[in-house]
């Protein structure tokens, strides 16, 4: 194992390993751009990524990317198409896994990137774009978020993509084809999601406490003990070869 790593680098390979060998991947920006490179890198050589901006690879870049529009991400790509190509993709339930981030997260996955209620005022954030479309359509989606208890809450402020609504059933009740959250990473610890659509913790990164980390939610988050899932694990760290990976793609630590 590598001895030293920051959180976003174990967040980075943690998300990774979300990835299965075959699957179609939806990369948004940030750390899923690395993510995705070392998947197919290590355990997924036969995955794909397909990007909101046309672009479809099976293989990582040739340079560090700070957005799925730079040209390293277009060198060698499988195709340059257009968003409505890959939107068409995700409509048509081509899409395996989408990665997907957020302001506000609630108990059953509601994500929201729209608008914070700050008390004295509204904050404005960036709104949808294509996760509102990941989360109803891509097979599962794993989303990522920092530790912080701002982030969680009850119920969010507004629903821009949606996970289980607020009683798990959304799915059921939605004609999208979607599987919805199948995982959370965030700078502490991974969440699953059990059968009603709630989420549960299903991993603590190395050296965290459980009971500090479920300080951060306002509600009684369940384990894995609690929904039937086995006990908590240990996520993995980093590899020496996924650390090496890591800093290859993202030599300055721009996103790590």
């Amino acid at each position: 194992m590598a001895s030293e790593y920051t959180d976003r680098e174990l967040m980075v390979t943690a998300a990774a390993s979300e990835i299965d060998d075959g699957d179609v991947a939806f990369v948004g920006m940030r750390l899923p751009l690395i993510a995705f490179q070392v998947a197919v890198s290590t355990h997924a050589p036969n995955a794909m990524a397909v990007y909101e901006s046309g672009v479809v690879r099976d293989s990582p870049a040739d340079g560090f990317i700070h957005t799925m529009c730079d040209l390293p991400n277009l060198n060698e790509a499988v195709s340059t198409t257009g968003m409505i190509d890959i939107m068409s993709r995700l409509q048509r339930g081509d899409v395996d896994v989408g990665f997907l981030g957020g302001a506000e997260i609630d108990r059953y996955g509601n994500l929201n990137t729209t608008w914070v209620d700050a008390g004295d005022r509204e904050i404005r954030l960036p709104g949808s774009g294509g996760a509102c479309d990941i989360a109803a359509m891509a097979g599962r989606t794993v989303l990522l978020m920092p530790h912080e208890p701002r982030r969680f809450v009850e119920e969010v402020n507004y629903v821009t993509s949606p996970g289980y609504a607020s009683d798990g059933s959304a799915r059921e009740n939605h004609p999208a084809p979607g599987g919805g959250p199948s995982a959370l990473v965030t700078s502490k610890a991974t969440f699953g999601f059990d059968d009603a659509g709630e989420l549960y913790l299903r991993s603590l990164h190395p050296g965290e406490d459980a009971d500090e980390v479920l300080e951060a939610f306002p509600w009684d988050v369940n384990t894995a003990e609690d929904v039937g899932e086995g006990s908590v694990t240990t996520t993995a760290e980093p590899t020496a070869e996924e650390l090496e990976l890591v800093r290859t793609f993202d030599p300055d630590g721009f996103w790590t």
